[in-house]
């Protein structure tokens, strides 16, 4: 059966990212350096993915990302691709909520069904994003997409690679430097059996990924000359966001 390849790529730095602040739903700009770092990638080895189609969050520094190393495609927006409301949190930085009890309860994660002030709560967040995903990889398929692109935010890539991608890794093990992220293979009758997708590389595959192409297989516990790896294990349970309302 065919397959099918979708790019997950953080967008590139802005001053909030380089000052540590949280920076959801504000629509900052990336900066100079920011996409400076963005240019250097796409010259230095193998740059950027091939892109059928290109998938952005609507904020202003995934769009520049977007538009910056796919110039000749304009980029589909997604709504549901923003990155998390931090409410009364956003603009400020760990050290300045770290006295805050509802800072530590959200860090926590002991409670995901509770918002941040004036924000949305993890369980909201995740089936936003979730449920958009999913319509993304139906929409792969169904249209036959060979390699899709979806510029997005470190906090959604982290998310949506632990929910979706084989093998198996917390959320924070997902994190990907600005301008950075992972590809996936969407086996259609895999996806059926479980939503999940098989993560196999980093993106882009920089120089210095490319010379440790060994090791980097090795995060993956995935081997691509003996592709004998069994996902049966990994599809017997999995959470249905198909019908969960945006």
């Amino acid at each position: 059966m065919k397959t099918y390849k979708i790019h997950l790529i953080r967008h590139a730095l802005t001053s909030e990212n380089t000052e540590g602040k949280y920076i959801g739903q504000t629509d900052v700009n990336a900066s100079e350096e920011g996409l400076a770092q963005i240019k250097a990638l796409m010259e230095d080895g193998e740059g950027y993915p091939e892109a059928d189609v290109v998938i952005s969050s609507p904020l202003k520094r995934c769009i520049q990302t977007a538009k910056l190393i796919y110039p000749n495609k304009e980029p589909v927006i997604m709504e549901n691709l923003r990155e998390y409301d931090f409410g009364e949190f956003e603009g400020c930085t760990a050290d300045e909520l770290k006295d805050l009890d509802s800072f530590k309860t959200w860090l926590s994660g002991k409670e995901p069904d509770t918002p941040v002030p004036f924000g949305e709560s993890q369980t909201e967040f995740g089936n936003r994003i979730c449920s958009c995903f999913v319509k993304i990889i139906e929409g792969i398929i169904k249209s036959g997409t060979n390699s899709t692109v979806v510029i997005t935010h470190g906090g959604i890539i982290m998310s949506l690679m632990a929910n979706f991608a084989i093998p198996e890794a917390q959320a924070h093990d997902w994190l990907t430097p600005n301008g950075c992220g992972y590809t996936m293979r969407v086996d259609p009758s895999i996806w059926r059996m479980g939503h999940r997708l098989e993560a196999f590389a980093e993106c882009p595959p920089i120089k210095q990924q490319i010379d440790a192409e060994r090791e980097a297989w090795d995060t993956f516990d995935y081997d691509p000359d003996k592709d004998d790896f069994d996902i049966s294990e990994y599809i017997d349970d999995y959470t249905d966001y198909s019908d969960t309302e945006n």
